[in-house]
């Protein structure tokens, strides 16, 4: 079958398998070209197939020869359908990994059971040893409650009122107006189940537990903090509150570790294109008034250049610059003044007449487009794929 793009609601519904291959080996050319110290010997990546969670994996790999873990939860291909791109990054990444010798596990299941926990036990155990960098990178729309068995879904709305909101539909393109009502308190409380610190605990938990985790042991989570234009869907919204939850589970894991020299870390990373950015209200257009200006200024950062960052100025460092919360900044150049003046101003004027002027849609679009295998000139697209042959 040829695979083509198929998009509804701001989400792509079809993943190209040789596209997420190019994706996944861009990144690791671009890691190999890096300076970044090896000092991590196994990492365990929690979300580790897409977006951030597959660049802090590649940079683990390639910077410093490490075995890494990665848990995920994707969509096999199948004789009828083609998979997730998180299905076919994975697979691409194990075979670059075997390629250059490096020791490459996945688990493909539910991270928020105690059944993937155990299972990435044992595998830890009897194939690794004992870890000295855990990355939880986790974003799913619901949880299921591995004690009580109850099922939360999250809610991306602001807190306290509705909200009439300008967002950017980048496939035509044009600015459209969103009203979104204000979450009731148990939709707070069941973001904060979902995309809180919660599971990040009981990872950490578990595997201390075992004994699994390494002598000065890291774990770091990424949470996004963004400009005061979208405050309210994120600080100022359910993620916002879920994002507090995972900065203070982030001091109690400290404690935790802190028998095993190890540290707990929040890393704010930079805004970039996912599933889930793309249909955040307001925030695609923000994004694409960004990108226009941290180009122009060549600040722009993509995953795999933010993760190099992350582990080569804070994670392999003895002592990290971190913020008045004890926050890792990886967002300092999108919220540099001269860059969210610029954005502020932009957002004041532009409109759907002057929208491709003054922000990058074609780049947010492209970007989009990517994160599910398409739009890379390395790949034809014409090429008809044999999921059956493939299957097998």
């Amino acid at each position: 079958m040829v695979i083509e793009p198929r998009i509804r609601n701001n989400t792509c519904l079809t993943s190209h398998p040789l596209g997420c291959e190019v994706n996944v080996r861009r990144q690791i050319e671009t890691i190999r070209n890096a300076d970044v110290p090896g000092v991590f010997k196994n990492v365990l990546i929690l979300g580790a197939s897409t977006g951030y969670g597959l660049a802090a994996r590649i940079v683990a790999a390639f910077s410093g020869q490490a075995a890494t873990l990665g848990v995920s939860y994707e969509k096999a291909e199948n004789e009828r359908s083609c998979g997730t791109s998180g299905w076919y990054n994975t697979q691409a990444f194990e075979e670059y990994a075997e390629k250059h010798n490096l020791p490459a596990f996945s688990i493909n299941d539910d991270a928020f059971q105690d059944r993937t926990k155990e299972q990435a036990i044992e595998l830890i155990r009897h194939s690794m040893g004992k870890i000295d960098l855990v990355v939880y990178s986790l974003a799913a729309p619901r949880r299921t409650d591995p004690v009580t068995g109850e099922t939360y879904f999250s809610a991306i709305k602001p807190i306290g009122e509705d909200i009439e909101t300008r967002t950017l539909d980048f496939l035509n393109p044009k600015i459209i107006t969103r009203h979104v009502e204000a979450a009731t308190p148990s939709e707070i409380s069941n973001t904060v189940k979902v995309m809180g610190g919660e599971d990040w605990e009981l990872w950490i938990n578990a595997l201390d537990k075992a004994d699994l985790l390494a002598r000065g042991v890291k774990t770091v989570a990424f949470s996004y903090l963004g400009s005061e234009l979208t405050y309210p869907f994120y600080r100022h919204g359910t993620l916002g509150r879920a994002k507090e939850h995972l900065e203070a589970t982030a001091k109690r894991l400290n404690a935790v570790l802190a028998a095993r020299g190890g540290r707990a870390f929040t890393s704010i990373n930079k805004a970039v294109v996912t599933r889930a950015s793309a249909v955040i209200p307001g925030v695609p257009l923000y994004m694409a008034i960004l990108y226009k200006i941290m180009k122009r200024k060549n600040l722009h950062e993509g995953c795999i250049e933010q993760m190099i960052r992350l582990f080569r100025d804070f994670l392999t460092v003895p002592e990290p610059r971190l913020d008045a919360e004890g926050r890792i900044r990886l967002d300092d150049l999108e919220l540099r003044a001269d860059v969210q003046d610029e954005v502020k101003q932009v957002w004041s004027r532009i409109t759907s007449d002057n929208l491709t002027r003054l922000a990058d849609v074609e780049g947010f679009r492209n970007e989009f487009y990517r994160f599910f295998g398409f739009n890379f000139p390395e790949v034809d697209y014409s090429h008809n794929i044999d999921l059956r042959f493939r299957h097998n």
